[in-house]
């Protein structure tokens, strides 16, 4: 029995935003979605950085809750995603191993591996990837 691949246990269907998007349409995506990291392309497909809702809270967010509520909203609007993604991202190919991805998360503890195939974005590998697998196999 080989061993799993990437590929086998990623989420394929990445939804991500470019880097013009405002922390408005970030924020949406995430909470609409019940994501925590949001991947940053061009218009090729290929990945720039990528976005935690660390990053937001850090970032963006907590530092305004003084703010009056209209003026939040504004500057979450005039705001785009390249002012708070991370540009340097460990990413993992499709036919690494689980086990590669896992040792990468674990070590530089993240909470998730941007898929590259070719320099373009074709997956997302979660910890939530890890709980389900282990839930669906137990």
């Amino acid at each position: 029995m080989g061993k799993m691949l990437v590929q086998e246990l990623m989420t394929a269907d990445v939804r991500s935003l470019t880097p013009e998007a405002t922390l408005c349409d970030l924020l949406d995506l995430m909470y609409e979605n019940d994501f925590r990291h949001v991947p940053i392309v061009d218009g090729e497909g290929e990945l720039l950085g990528l976005v935690t809702h660390r990053d937001v809270v850090r970032g963006a967010v907590t530092s305004k809750d003084d703010l009056p509520q209209n003026w939040r909203e504004e500057i979450l609007s005039s705001r785009t995603v390249d002012n708070v993604m991370q540009a340097e991202v460990c990413t993992i190919g499709p036919t690494d191993t689980v086990e590669e991805a896992a040792t990468l998360m674990l070590e530089h503890k993240l909470g998730c591996l941007p898929v590259i195939e070719g320099g373009r974005l074709v997956g997302i590998l979660t910890e939530s990837d890890f709980v389900r697998h282990v839930a669906e196999t137990c």
